[in-house]
């Protein structure tokens, strides 16, 4: 039997792995990691706020949101010499990618864009891997970007399509397919993903995975988020889910997606170094290292540094993911994805 194109992958196929006994899922999906990325090291990455709160959007999840009263301050874009000085504070600390994020709905040209344009110059001179999270993009400042050095774009997708009405109203989820386009057709590596425990269902998650797994190239980078229930927000009073639900979630996406960078991102600071480790044991080889997620708490870099110690991981370095380029996946491998 041959191995499917990803693009032709049905969400019959994505829940059949998904459902598969906890063992076999581990199983399959470490095994496929292994063939694809060396298991005992993580890329460690720096995420910065560099313009905060105010947002027009209503993200139901979003302490940034203007529609909600979250303590969260208004900050204007940051001056260029403290990005320049977080970034090189975050190589010394071993991080190989540097992120930036903007509180805003879309890119406007003009000189705000023009300083994120010599931010990213900047960044990609200190040879590290530049993102940046700046809401919806055009085909014109993606190219901007991408001529300025950007190496990656995150713009997740959030949740199913379904669900996603639920959570946003502000913004469409085909604006959100959108920009992943625009940023593909510059060159640019895609970042996506979402956030797990917002109230939705399994299938929900289903056919979220799903999504990310029928770009066509499939994403470079999935950010898989556990939610933190932030005072003030729509979802301050959501009920956490278990770490297995998402120990699920990133053994299927490592099946259906085996070339992507998976990163466990926000919501670590509710889990134990046994579930970090089965998370990385499903095929998760990322975490964000630093205090904050933009506005959100994250494990200190001491904390990580121990962990990492004691589950015999090594933070990589940036020569160990210098062949990840734009690709497209065109199989899936039958051997470890389609259950028996």
């Amino acid at each position: 039997m041959s191995s499917p194109h990803f693009s032709s992958l049905s969400t019959h196929t994505v829940k059949k792995i998904y459902y598969l006994p906890m063992m076999e899922l581990l199983y399959r999906a470490h095994n496929t990691h292994r063939k694809h990325f060396d298991p005992n090291k993580i890329q460690t990455s720096k995420l910065l706020s560099i313009k905060t709160g105010g947002c027009p959007e209503n993200c139901s999840y979003c302490p940034q949101s203007a529609h909600y009263q979250t303590g969260v301050d208004k900050e204007k874009l940051m001056n260029l010499d403290k990005v320049i000085s977080a970034a090189k504070k975050a190589k010394a600390e071993g991080a190989t990618r540097f992120c930036m994020g903007a509180a805003w709905r879309e890119v406007r040209d003009g000189p705000q864009f023009d300083r994120v344009l010599e931010m990213v110059s900047a960044v990609h001179k200190l040879d590290m891997e530049v993102c940046c999270t700046l809401g919806m993009l055009s085909k014109l400042q993606a190219q901007k970007l991408k001529q300025a050095g950007l190496y990656a774009y995150n713009h997740n997708i959030d949740c199913s399509k379904n669900f996603y009405p639920n959570i946003i109203t502000t913004r469409s989820y085909k604006d959100r397919i959108q920009t992943i386009h625009n940023v593909r057709e510059a060159g640019i590596t895609v970042c996506t993903g979402g956030i797990l425990g917002m109230g939705e269902t399994e299938q929900d998650r289903i056919d979220f995975l799903h999504q990310l797994a029928i770009f066509d190239p499939q994403p470079e980078s999935v950010t898989i988020n556990k939610l933190i229930p932030i005072p003030g927000t729509p979802l301050a009073t959501q009920k956490p889910i278990f770490t297995m639900e998402v120990v699920r979630v990133i053994g299927t996406a490592r099946l259906i997606m085996p070339k992507a960078m998976i990163r466990l991102s926000a919501g670590r600071t509710g889990m134990t170094e046994s579930d970090q480790f089965l998370c990385f044991f499903a095929g998760a080889n990322s975490i964000f290292i630093g205090e904050k997620l933009l506005t959100s708490s994250n494990p200190e870099l001491p904390h990580d540094k121990t962990m990492l110690k004691d589950l015999g991981l090594m933070a990589s370095t940036k020569k160990d993911f210098s062949s990840m380029k734009t690709t497209s996946v065109k199989t899936i491998d039958n051997g470890y994805t389609e259950p028996v």
